[in-house]
C-alpha cells in the first residue's frame, strides 16, 4: 500500500489531451528525431555563462545552439537573458526550421531578478500569501522584461531538516502555509493570463518529497510512507495546480527506492490520473541520466526510455531524449505514442504561452529598459524585507533604538557586506544597486558618526587583529548591533550542513565583544533555522533577518529604529540543538511523552527537552499583546456542518502592532495518529495601543480530514482540540466534537 510503484498500476490511466487540430498537425509532420528536439531542453550558453549555475558540461558554441535550434532539436534555453540574443535565437526556430516551433525561454528565478526579494523562506516569515503574489508578480514582470518565459519556481517542498540547504528555496516546514504560498505565487507569476508579455510560466517543483531527504543531505534518499507523501509533501503541489500551473520538475530523489524522473505512480498515477494534470513535466538538470548512478536504469537509452514512460516529458541538459528516443522507438523498446502524447503536452504549454501567435513575446527592448527595478518594484523589496524579519528576542525592550544620542558599533562580516545580501540562487542581480546594513543605518542615523563599523571576524575565518578591533569599539558604544551568520553560499543547493550552527568564529566574535558588557542586539543572516548557543543566544535582542536581498540596509534600518515594527512568524522552528533534527511542530504523538517533572523513560534527549528554542508561528512585535480564551460557538459539529472558533485579542502596550493570529487544531483519537498540532488557519489583524479586537475561524469536516490507511483525504467523528494563539505551542485550548453524518459510522470513542 505504500510503495510507489516502478511500473503502471492499475485504476488510472495515461490521460490525453484533448486533440487540438493545430498541434495534430505539427505532430503529424514530424520526424522522430524532431519530437525528440521538443522534448529537450539546454542551457543557454550563447548569452550567458552557464558553468557558474549548473554542474559543468560539454561547452556548446553559439554556432552549434544556432544549428540545433534550426534542426528543430532544441524545444527551450534556461538562464540565458537578454532581448536582443533572444530574438536572434527565436528568428532561428521560427524562420530557420522546418517546422517553425518556437522556443521557450526559461531561467531559475527564484525570489527575484534585477530586484531581489527576501529568499522564499524569509518571505514565508510573513504569513501573507498576498505580498508572496505581488513579489511574484513584480519578478514575473522585470524577467519577461529580459526574455523569460517560464520560471523554474515557485519551490514549494515542505522541509522539516534544517540541515538541507534548499530550505531556503521552500516555504517552511507547515502544509498549510506553505500550499498557500504556493498558489500564490503561481498566481503572481502567471497573471490574469499565460499569454501577457508580461506572465511567466510557473514551475512548482521539486516532485516530489524532495525536503524529505533523509539526514537533510542534498540528492539522498526519501523514505516516508504514502500517507506522509500524501498529507505532508503533495498538498502544497496541488495547490499550485489548482492555481494554474502547467509544469512541475521532477526531484532528485528516490521515493521508497524509485527516483522521482523514473517514477510512474508519482508522474502519472497521481500527477495525470488523479489530478488531471494537463502541463508537462520537466526532469531536474540531467535527474534523467542519473537514473543511472541510482541503480534503477542500466545505460542511457534505459534511463530515456524509464523516464519519458514514467512521464517526464522534457529531459534537461543530459540529451539523452534526443540521443535515444528515436532509435528507442525503430527499434520498438518505446512506443511513439508515448513520445507523442510528451510532445503533445510540450506544444499545448506553448501554445497557452502564446508563442505560436507571438513568439517574439516578452522580447522587447523598450520594456527591457522600462521595467527593470521601478520605483514601485524596490519599494515592495523595501516592504518584503521589513515584513519577512522575525523579533525572537528583546529583553527590557532595548529595540526599537533611538537615531541619535547613542553610539552604536556595528560589528561582524555582515556589517559593510554587499556580497552576501541575495542569498542563494540569485543569478541576475543588478548588485550596484544593493542596500547594505551599514549603508541603511547611516541613511537613517541623525548624525552618521555614531555608527562604526568594524567586521571582527570573516565568515568561516578569523581575521587578524579583528576580535581585537571588535572588543574596541564596542567598548568606544553604548549599543552592539552583531552582524552574524551564514553566507550566501551556506544555504541553497548542495549546501547541507552538520551543524546548523553559527560558524565557530562568529561565535568567538560574539563572545568577546559580549564579555564587554553593552547591550547587544543580534541581527541573524541566515537561509534556514539555527541552532543558536552562548553569546548570541544570550543576547538582549535577536532578529533572524535570513537572506532580505536589494533593500537589505533600509529594511532593516526601517525596523532598527522603529519606523516600523517586526511583524514576521517563524516559518521553521529554531532547534535548541542541531541534534533535535528534524525537527518541526506537527510531530505525531508518543506513548512516552516527556512531561515537565518526569523524564524518566520517556521520548527525550539526555541533554535537551524536546521543546523548540523558538516554535514554528513565533515572532514579538515592538508592542505587548494578550490572547483570551480560544471559545466555540457549539460543543458539537454536524457533518455537513461549520463551527466558529474565537479569541480576543488585545494590544496591551504603548506602540501599535502587527499580529498574525494562528488557528490550530489536534484531532485526539483516529485511526491513524495525528498530529498533536496541525495549523488550519491565519488572520492578519492591526491593533493600536489599548485596542481589542476579535478573530474568527470557521471550520468544517473538510478542515478535520487526514490521508487514511485507504489513501483517502476523510475526517473521522470525534473529539477536536483547538487553539487561537501567536505560535505552534502557545494559547488556551477548547474542543468540539464532529458528529458522524447519515450512514457514516463512529469510528472512535
Amino acid at each position: 500500500m505504500f510503495a510507489l510503484a516502478a511500473v503502471a498500476a492499475p485504476g488510472f490511466a495515461k490521460p490525453k489531451l484533448a486533440r487540438d487540430p493545430f498541434i495534430e498537425n505539427l505532430i503529424g509532420r514530424m520526424t522522430l528525431e524532431e519530437k525528440a528536439g521538443q522534448l529537450s531542453i539546454y542551457s543557454d550558453q550563447t548569452r550567458f555563462d552557464y558553468q557558474r549555475i549548473n554542474p559543468a558540461s560539454d561547452a556548446v558554441t553559439r554556432e552549434q545552439t544556432l544549428d540545433l535550434i534550426a534542426k528543430g532539436r532544441i524545444t527551450a534555453l534556461f538562464n540565458g537573458i537578454g532581448v536582443a540574443g533572444g530574438r536572434e535565437l527565436q528568428k532561428t526556430a521560427v524562420e530557420r526550421s522546418r517546422l517553425g516551433i518556437p522556443l521557450i525561454f526559461a531561467g531559475d528565478i527564484i525570489h527575484g531578478m534585477r530586484t531581489v526579494f527576501p529568499i522564499p523562506l524569509g518571505e514565508a516569515a510573513s504569513f501573507d500569501p498576498d505580498l508572496a503574489m505581488r513579489t511574484a508578480r513584480a519578478s514575473a514582470v522585470e524577467m519577461s522584461a529580459l526574455g523569460i518565459h517560464w520560471t523554474f519556481a515557485p519551490v514549494v517542498d515542505i522541509a522539516r531538516d534544517e540541515r538541507w540547504g534548499r530550505v531556503a528555496e521552500a516555504a517552511g516546514e507547515d502544509t498549510y502555509l506553505g500550499s498557500l504560498l504556493a498558489a500564490a505565487r503561481v498566481r503572481g507569476f502567471q497573471g490574469s493570463s499565460l499569454k501577457n508579455d508580461d506572465s511567466v510560466l510557473a514551475c512548482p517543483k521539486h516532485f516530489a518529497a524532495y525536503g524529505g531527504v533523509m539526514g537533510g543531505m542534498e540528492y539522498s534518499d526519501v523514505d516516508i510512507p504514502e500517507t506522509t507523501l500524501r498529507q505532508v509533501h503533495l498538498p502544497p503541489f496541488q495547490a499550485a495546480f489548482e492555481a494554474g500551473a502547467l509544469s512541475t520538475m521532477s526531484s532528485f530523489n528516490t521515493i521508497a527506492g524509485v527516483p522521482s524522473t523514473g517514477n510512474h505512480h508519482l508522474l502519472t498515477d497521481i500527477l495525470r490520473g488523479e489530478w488531471k494534470f494537463r502541463g508537462l513535466v520537466v526532469s531536474d538538470y540531467t535527474s534523467d541520466e542519473e537514473l543511472i548512478a541510482h541503480g534503477y536504469a542500466a545505460d542511457g537509452p534505459d534511463a530515456a526510455r524509464k523516464a519519458i514512460t514514467a512521464g517526464c516529458d522534457i529531459s534537461m541538459q543530459s540529451d539523452f531524449y534526443n540521443k535515444y528516443l528515436p532509435d528507442l522507438v525503430r527499434s520498438g523498446a518505446l512506443d511513439v505514442a508515448v513520445v507523442d502524447e510528451a510532445v503533445r503536452r510540450v506544444l499545448y504549454v506553448k501554445k497557452m504561452l502564446g508563442l505560436f501567435e507571438n513568439p517574439y513575446r516578452s522580447l522587447n527592448e523598450e520594456r527591457e529598459k522600462r521595467d527593470i527595478r521601478t520605483p514601485a518594484t524596490v519599494a515592495l523589496a523595501r516592504e518584503s524585507a521589513r515584513r519577512s524579519v522575525v523579533l525572537l528576542k528583546n529583553e527590557k525592550s532595548l529595540l526599537p533604538l533611538p537615531k541619535s544620542g547613542k553610539k552604536i558599533a556595528l560589528i561582524g562580516p555582515f556589517g559593510a557586506d554587499r556580497d552576501h545580501l541575495f542569498g542563494p540562487w540569485t543569478i541576475f542581480p543588478d548588485r550596484t544597486a544593493v542596500v547594505s546594513l551599514e549603508q541603511g543605518l547611516r541613511a537613517a542615523l541623525s548624525d552618521s558618526s555614531l555608527l562604526t563599523v568594524v567586521a571582527g571576524s570573516g565568515i568561516e575565518e578569523p581575521l587578524a587583529g579583528g576580535i581585537d578591533a571588535a572588543v574596541a569599539a564596542a567598548k568606544s558604544a553604548d549599543v552592539v548591533v552583531l552582524a552574524i551568520g551564514e553566507g550566501a553560499n551556506m544555504s541553497g543547493e548542495a549546501q547541507a550542513r552538520v551543524e546548523i550552527v553559527v560558524p565557530p568564529p562568529q561565535q568567538a566574535l560574539a563572545e568577546a565583544v559580549a564579555a564587554v558588557g553593552k547591550p547587544v542586539v543580534v541581527l541573524l543572516r541566515h537561509g534556514r533555522a539555527l541552532a543558536l548557543t552562548g553569546a548570541v543566544r544570550n543576547a538582549d535582542a535577536i532578529m533572524a533577518t535570513w537572506f532580505l536581498g536589494s533593500e537589505t540596509g533600509h529594511a532593516m534600518a526601517d525596523l532598527l529604529f522603529g519606523d516600523a515594527s517586526p511583524s514576521g512568524r517563524l516559518p521553521v522552528s529554531f532547534p535548541q540543538a542541531s541534534g533535535q533534527e528534524p525537527f518541526f511542530y506537527d510531530h505525531g504523538p508518543t506513548g512516552r511523552a516527556q512531561t515537565s517533572d518526569d523524564a524518566s523513560f520517556k521520548s527525550r534527549y539526555r541533554e535537551v527537552t524536546n521543546e523548540a528554542l523558538y516554535p514554528f508561528g513565533y515572532g514579538l512585535t515592538y508592542g505587548s499583546v494578550s490572547y483570551g480564551a480560544t471559545a466555540v460557538d457549539m460543543p458539537e459539529l454536524s457533518w455537513d456542518g461549520t463551527v466558529t472558533v474565537s479569541a480576543v485579542i488585545a494590544n496591551t502596550g504603548k506602540r501599535a502592532i502587527h499580529e498574525v493570529a494562528q488557528l490550530y487544531i489536534c484531532d485526539t483519537v483516529a485511526s491513524l495518529t495525528q498530529p498533536v498540532r496541525v495549523l488550519k488557519g491565519i488572520r492578519h489583524i492591526d491593533l493600536a495601543p489599548g485596542e481589542s479586537k476579535t478573530v474568527t475561524f470557521t471550520l468544517s469536516r473538510h478542515d478535520l480530514a487526514f490521508v487514511n490507511a485507504s489513501l483517502k483525504w476523510e475526517a473521522e467523528p470525534g473529539l477536536f482540540k483547538v487553539w487561537v494563539a501567536p505560535s505552534s505551542t502557545a494559547g488556551t485550548f477548547a474542543q468540539f466534537r464532529l458528529l458522524p453524518g447519515i450512514g457514516i459510522k463512529p469510528k472512535r470513542v
